[in-house]
């Protein structure tokens, strides 16, 4: 099992409700019709999901931002309004399981300010490069259908769609994964205020996320 582990969602609406969202605080697990049935269907079958790591109460602006501050801890996120959609594209090196969980109910709630009348597809799997698999490989670990009438786990979801609205996330994060590189073997404060720069850059990460409020 790979040791980086990504969510990733296309939730199309409008610059508005993004901003509403922002400012939404994390739901409980109830948010998930079905919460229990994570793993169901997928590569961890079995495995029983530990809700008790989820941040409740805490609003996306508050807790993404504190993702993007000086010491992202091997997060590594891109996380946008992009073409009328907010775009999550989310690795964690390591199975963080407070900040998995909690981005899985933080866009569960995205999914209620959806304009799409079909529901969006919130994916979360281990690979060690962060790319995404092929839309028919039983590898995922959790699929998540998100929309304006609630939110719940199916493995029975045609990810062909979802997996090519992504790719243009999934590009930025490469991209995101270069412009780290090219600073890695600096050192000091100048080395650490550079690699923050780059991951609180607008191509990657919006204003609006980073805002005091």
């Amino acid at each position: 099992m790979s040791d980086t582990f990504v969510v990733a969602a296309r939730i199309p609406m409008g610059r508005p409700e993004f901003e509403q969202w922002l400012e939404t605080p994390a739901p409980g697990p109830e948010a998930m019709e079905n919460h229990g049935a994570m793993y169901d269907g997928w590569f961890w079958e079995g495995k029983t999901p530990d809700w008790r790591q989820a941040e409740q109460g805490v609003t996306p602006r508050e807790y993404f931002a504190d993702c993007f501050d000086e010491d992202t801890g091997g997060l590594t996120y891109v996380l946008r309004y992009r073409e009328a959609a907010l775009e999550a594209y989310l690795m964690h090196f390591g199975f963080c399981e407070s900040n998995i969980y909690t981005a899985l109910l933080m866009l569960a709630a995205a999914g209620r300010l959806s304009s799409a009348v079909t529901p969006s597809v919130v994916l979360f799997w281990a690979e060690t490069s962060g790319a995404m698999f092929a839309a028919d490989s039983d590898a995922w670990l959790a699929t998540v259908s998100v929309g304006v009438d609630g939110a719940r786990f199916a493995a029975d979801i045609d990810l062909t769609e979802t997996v090519a609205q992504l790719r243009t996330a999934e590009a930025s994060y490469f991209d995101l994964l270069v412009q780290l590189a090219e600073v890695e073997e600096s050192v000091g404060t100048e080395g650490e205020s550079r690699f923050a720069a780059i991951a609180r850059d607008p191509r990657y990460v919006d204003a609006a996320v980073l805002v005091e409020r």
